[in-house]
Order: structure tokens, then sequence, then C-alpha cells
């Protein structure tokens, strides 16, 4: 099992959510913690919770959707806190419209956000890890990343490209003696569905039935760190809608059957 004690961290999506939840359990474990998010006030937040169980909690502010703001905040954590042990891509916006009424410009953000993001600090933090012989990535998908669901087309697919970018990466990088984990959380209770981009890209601003009766953050967060612990390739957490995976792997004809059925909110 590893040890995150004194292991630097760096956690995207950390204000709020599964991001928050992993945050404040690594820092209980002793581990040197760097979170990032856009909105620096939460941020702040958290991390004055997070120095209550750690010494080290530093706080990075910059937009996922924007590359060179992602780009520039990946050079300035090498050269300011040196190479991370463990990098989890969490930070991400979910979507709520029908694919043939989402413009192109919001299909492109979405991927951008949920997608491009996570490939640029991945890159930018492989080198020092193949360096040092040592290091850990963990990239937060969803159980749409397994199967198509309605009202989510470009936030499905985009955490389909997760999935197939990370399980290469994992084979790429093994021999360096780098792992990767990804994780595929169902309905997990926090605000993901509220803060949904709608067609216009305004928020969905609804919490739906499915987020707001889900496993807590909290335990999603036990679950998804104890699998990168045990170095596990990937990990669904969830309640009983992990059912649905197994369905759509089995008996495919059954769960096109009953998914087309669900009621999409």
């Amino acid at each position: 099992m590893i040890s995150f004690k004194n292991k630097l961290v760096l956690i995207t999506g950390a204000s709020s959510g599964i991001g928050k939840a992993i945050t404040l359990q690594l820092a209980k474990e002793g581990a040197k913690i760097l979170i990032a998010g856009k909105n620096e006030d939460n941020l702040h937040i958290v991390k004055n919770e997070c120095l209550k169980h750690t010494s080290f909690c530093e706080s990075i502010c910059f937009d996922l959707l924007n590359p060179s703001e992602v780009s520039a905040a990946a050079s300035e954590i090498l050269s300011k806190y040196g190479p991370i042990y463990l990098l989890i891509n969490n930070g991400g916006i979910s979507q709520r419209s029908l694919a043939i009424e989402t413009p192109i410009e919001i299909d492109r953000k979405i991927m951008e956000i949920d997608f491009f993001s996570y490939v640029i600090l991945t890159k930018a933090f492989i080198p020092s890890m193949i360096e040092q012989k040592e290091g850990y990535i963990a990239a937060t998908s969803s159980l749409s990343g397994k199967f198509g669901f309605h009202l989510r087309s470009s936030y499905s697919a985009a955490k389909h490209a997760i999935q197939g970018y990370f399980e290469t990466l994992r084979m790429e990088l093994k021999e360096y003696g780098i792992s990767v984990t990804v994780a595929y959380p169902g309905s997990i209770n926090t605000s993901i569905s509220i803060n949904a981009i709608e067609k216009d890209g305004k928020p969905h601003g609804i919490m739906d039935p499915a987020q707001s009766n889900g496993m807590s953050a909290e335990e999603c967060a036990k679950h998804y760190i104890k699998a990168i612990k045990k170095g596990r390739a990937e990990v669904l957490i969830g309640g009983k809608e992990i059912i649905m995976f197994h369905l759509r792997r089995f008996f495919p004809k059954l769960f096109f059957k009953i998914i087309g059925k669900i009621k999409s909110t």
C-alpha cells in the first residue's frame, strides 16, 4: 500500500465536491498538498481546513478552460515546489443539453476543461516523474465515460477520451515506475448537476435527484484514494447505478432497453 506521508500531491477541482473531499483525506494522511481551482475564495476555505491536518497546503488559482493558464500554472508549480509525486486530474464540468441543440463552442469548452486540461497538466509533470523514477497520475472520469447518457453527449465524450488516453498512458509509463488510475464515479452528492452547462452556456442550476440521493463526496474520496494506494488501473465508485456498467458489458441488449427508458435530468 502506498503511503502519502510527506509526498507532494496536486489536486485540481479541489475547491468543492470530490476534489475537496480527496484533499482533506490526503491531508489527514500527512501529504503535502497543492490545491487548484478557479474560485480563489473557495480554495482559501479549503486551504484553511487542510492546514488543520497537515503542515503544508498551498493553493494555485487557474482556469482549466484556458490552455495557456494551465501550462503556466504547471511551470510555476515545478519551478516553485519541484516534482510532484501524485497528480489527481479532477476538475471538470458537466452538461445538460441535447446534442443537436448544443453549439460546437459548448462542445469544445467541455472537451477543453474535462479532457485537454488533463493532458496538458499530465504532460507537464511526466518528465520530472520519469527523472525521479516514481510518480502517480490519477484521472477522474465518470460512469458516463463507460456509456453514453441523455443530455451529456460532449461530457460523455470527454470522459470516454479520459479512459482511452490514460489507459494508454498507464501502459507507456509502467517501465518508468509511474502508475495510473482512472476513477469512474457514478451518482455522487456534489453540485455537479447545478454547475452543469446548458446549450446557452448558462448553469443548469438544478440538483438532479440522482446526485441528491447519491453517495457522499467523502465516501467517494475514500474509495478513490484506496484504489490509488492499491495501484488499481480503474475503480468504479457509486451505488446501485454501477449495475448499469455490468449490464452494458454482459447484457448489452437489455442495457440499451433500460437506459432508453430512464428519465433524463
